[in-house]
């Protein structure tokens, strides 16, 4: 209940667009991506990356923050509900965009260079807090909302953008 109470006013706002089928207008759509923004805090220690074998585990996880699960026990991203994220999955939602060959795709060959600096802070936002980028997203406010931790948040960036990554390699032959 305290992730219910009190109401957060960018989930009120919308909803309400969303049961009367009247949309936000511009004016709003920008108040909530500027008051999200400034909600996205990056890693303190300016690692981005973790280890994409653990990103790939939390992000398949779906256990976390409901009523049958233990209090203390770590959170998974549940990712693969909304997304697919590799070849080899036979079970994921399509809610959100498929995921698969996000780094390729984003021409990130090295996710550690100054060339990729501007889509890793992207996607380290996106998953921080996906209202700053699209203020009525279904996307959970991962780090934002402390559903992961920044350790865990690591793990899934190397997940989406580590060339070796499930994620990122080619297709077979």
């Amino acid at each position: 209940m305290d992730r219910l109470f009190p109401l957060d006013p960018v989930n009120q706002r919308c909803a309400e667009a969303e049961r009367t089928g009247k949309p936000l207008d511009d004016a709003t759509l920008r108040q909530i991506q500027e008051s999200q923004m400034r909600t996205i805090r990056l890693p303190a220690d300016g690692r981005f990356l973790g280890e994409w074998r653990e990103g790939e585990l939390i992000a398949q996880s779906g256990r976390g923050l409901t009523w049958t699960d233990v209090a203390t026990a770590a959170a998974g991203g549940n990712c693969f509900n909304c997304h697919k994220m590799t070849r080899e999955e036979i079970s994921f939602g399509n809610l959100g965009p498929s995921l698969l060959n996000y780094g390729r795709l984003r021409g990130v060959t090295d996710p550690n260079s100054p060339d990729a600096r501007a889509i890793v802070e992207y996607t380290w936002g996106v998953i921080w807090n996906p209202r700053a980028f699209f203020p009525c997203s279904k996307m959970p406010r991962a780090g934002h909302k402390g559903i992961l931790t920044e350790d865990q948040v690591r793990h899934v960036m190397a997940f989406l953008l580590d060339p070796n990554s499930p994620v990122n390699r080619p297709a077979a032959p």
